[in-house]
């Protein structure tokens, strides 16, 4: 006579199997060591600060990613009795 199989345990371990056939191939395919990861960043914060170091800035125009503060002052709104002359220069806009 044959010997009987659980056929929920077979069913298990195949998948186990076929997960771990998978995991491997994506190790594969994706996978990268720490030394690879640090390497690509230093070479694209290589790159950036290169690219930076070249660009050219027009007269007039405010480097890239830099936007100049705005100062907004109201000529018919009267300035506070306690003001001093170093708060009208706040860098957040009036409301």
């Amino acid at each position: 006579m044959g010997k009987v199989v659980n056929l929920n345990r077979f069913r298990k371990q195949k998948a186990k199997a076929e997960r771990a056939k998978r995991a491997d191939v994506n190790r594969r395919l994706h996978g990268r060591t720490k030394a690879e990861r640090a390497r690509e960043a230093l070479q694209k914060e290589q790159l950036t600060k290169k690219v930076e170091g070249a660009r050219l800035e027009l007269e007039g125009e405010p480097p890239m990613g830099k936007e100049p503060a705005v100062h907004q002052i109201d000529p018919k709104r009267p300035a506070s009795p306690s003001a001093s002359p170093s708060d009208s220069f706040v860098d957040d806009p009036i409301s």
